[in-house]
């Protein structure tokens, strides 16, 4: 069979699992749990369906075909072990519980799914279950034997559907899953009787009152002057579709959009609310997003949220929900600082989870919905912050963490716009013709005063190859006209500027074509671009640094979107990059990006 066809193969046991996992009750999605269906996994059932452990993992069989129905029965008892407390998350050891109170922990939670209208029990599940709580039922199994029917009544045939593994993170405390499960329940029996009473359709998901969030987004509207200019012109998202859709637990934010995307079905108490989405504001206000550089994103996203929510705490505002990343020990380090003492334990730290959900950012780089009206966001961040501190500090609302406020002072020195930094990089790099004055050259003033001589000025032969520079153009298909001519028209207006005569230019795109010298003034218009096929720039930088007639001393610009493969420049360059575009590799010299 061809690779083609096999890539198009069905997997039947696959799309039974994924329809059994979408008609669990959304009852128990407040739990936050993983799930894990790889073929090498240790702790995957050798028998039935599904294991639990204590971290919130369930581990399914990779191969088993079942029906929807009795992936949704397994995921649901799963489920309720850790909501029932049977699975408890510590950092201790504890011992695995004997083979009857196994059995009785099953009973207990079959007899729940029986009588629970969200969810779907099999017709093989044994009845006439036997009455008290599991320790009860545990005593008397263990003094009379476990009867058959209920020998292998959980989800994992013979073998315990429960495993106990102690907490990994030493940063994070444990989550309390009776408490999420039981925070679970209130809500869904308030909108039940919401329901009856007329006051809201089933399953409609408009409210008369405010949310949780919305009321903590409009208490820092209303009562904290710090943030209040930010959260009145951020957008709150709380589509349930959508935080499931791209694996939301608590909270998200897009810069780019001013948007916070919340999970509507995690429950949280109002001060809970208000810690979140000031730690998803500072994300945005302080443009964490953009600050990273070449730091892998989800590391420096775990370094942020250290510094984020220690400023939280110390300005005491709203409770920090359980599981959130928090160390005394890094107070008073930038997120740059934490970034370096944190990277070296890269294993550990992947077992760590921002607000969004383990191994995954909460800074998202792209908006989840369609886009909005554009404005300035540097600018209103960076507004929102340095305002929300004057009135905070008019208002006497206490004091503030000093990290905290130095890096709103750096906001309000914004850095130098990408054409300032290039003529700063044009005046240090590019040498400017020295003209030189004789008086073989008769100056044309001397025509009016024919009785005094005046020396000319001049730019001799031999200085004008040595002041140009080489500019390296990507013209592949994914580059833009925009970048192009926005770069083109900067350099040629600054060497211009500067007396430069020409500069050598490259086309690079599947192969490299020498231009040659081309007159500064042509450069941003009448440059004709060749190619537009694929990248590859290294021959395009090797062709122009070897060439014998481009001075070893001239300088490279490399003109690319990004999309290109690692280069190696021997020599002093500068990348030009279009906004919010990286380089898959680490630059040794400036990169600017062209707004």
């Amino acid at each position: 069979m061809s690779g083609g066809k096999a890539a198009a193969r069905r997997d039947p046991a696959g799309e039974a699992y994924l329809a059994g996992l979408a008609l669990v009750s959304p009852v128990f999605a407040d739990l936050g749990f993983r799930t894990c269906r790889e073929a090498d996994c240790d702790l995957a059932p050798r028998q039935g369906l599904v294991r639990a452990d204590s971290r919130g993992l369930l581990h399914s069989h990779p191969r088993r075909r079942a029906h929807p129905a009795e992936w949704a029965w397994a995921v649901s008892h799963a489920l309720l072990h850790l909501g029932f407390g049977h699975l408890p998350a510590t950092v201790e050891h504890l011992e695995q519980p004997d083979r009857f109170l196994v059995a009785a922990r099953c009973a207990v939670v079959n007899r729940f799914l029986v009588t629970f209208a969200g969810a779907l029990v099999p017709p093989e599940v044994p009845t006439g279950y036997p009455g008290g709580d599991e320790e009860d039922i545990a005593a008397r199994w263990r003094r009379d034997g476990v009867p058959a029917a209920f020998r292998a009544c959980g989800t994992a045939g013979d073998s315990p559907d429960q495993v106990l593994v102690p907490w990994p993170d030493r940063w994070t405390d444990p989550p309390d899953w009776p408490r999420a499960f039981a925070a679970a329940l209130s809500r869904t029996v308030a909108e039940a009787v919401d329901a009856a009473g007329g006051r809201r359709a089933p399953g409609d998901g408009a409210r008369r009152e405010p949310t949780p969030w919305q009321r903590a987004l409009d208490w820092f509207v209303a009562s904290y002057p710090l943030l209040g200019g930010i959260a009145a012109g951020m957008r709150l998202i709380d589509d349930r579709a959508l935080a499931a859709a791209h694996g939301i637990a608590v909270a998200a934010v897009d810069t780019s959009a001013g948007e916070i995307y919340v999970n509507p079905v995690r429950m949280l108490a109002d001060e809970e609310w208000r810690f979140v989405l000031a730690h998803e504001m500072l994300h945005a206000a302080l443009r964490h997003g953009d600050r990273r550089g070449m730091r892998d994103p989800y590391l420096f996203n775990v370094a942020c949220d250290f510094v984020v929510n220690d400023w939280l705490v110390q300005m005491q505002v709203g409770d920090m929900p359980p599981g959130t990343l928090h160390d005394p020990a890094l107070r008073g380090l930038s997120a740059e600082e934490v970034y370096d003492r944190i990277v070296g334990d890269r294993r550990r730290l992947r077992r760590l989870g921002t607000l969004r959900g383990r191994d995954a950012q909460d800074i998202l780089g792209a908006p989840l919905t369609p886009p909005r009206d554009a404005v300035d966001l540097d600018e209103f961040y960076r507004r929102g912050l340095t305002q929300g501190l004057d009135l905070h500090r008019r208002r006497g609302r206490g004091l503030l963490p000093a990290g905290l406020v130095e890096e709103i002072a750096a906001l309000s020195h914004p850095p130098l716009p990408w054409d300032a930094q290039l003529a700063r990089w044009f005046d240090e790099f590019v040498p400017r013709p020295e003209p030189v004055r004789s008086y073989a050259r008769p100056s044309r003033r001397q025509a009016a005063t024919p009785d005094i001589p005046r020396a000319g000025r001049y730019l001799p032969p031999e200085e004008v190859p040595r002041c140009t520079f080489g500019v390296v153009l990507d013209t592949s298909c994914s580059m833009g006209r925009v970048l192009l001519g926005k770069a083109l028209g900067a350099i040629a207006s600054f060497a211009q500027a500067r007396d430069v005569p020409a500069a050598r230019l490259v086309h690079c795109d599947a192969a490299p074509h020498d231009a040659g010298y081309v007159p500064v003034t042509d450069l941003a218009g009448r440059v004709r671009v060749h190619g537009r096929g694929g990248t590859a720039l290294q021959p395009g930088i090797d062709l122009l640094v070897r060439a014998d007639d481009f001075p070893r001393t001239a300088p490279v610009l490399v003109i690319t979107d990004g999309e290109c493969e690692a280069l190696r420049v021997p020599r002093t360059h500068a990348y030009l990059l279009p906004k919010g575009a990286r380089l898959p590799f680490g630059p040794r010299g400036p990169v600017f990006s062209v707004r």
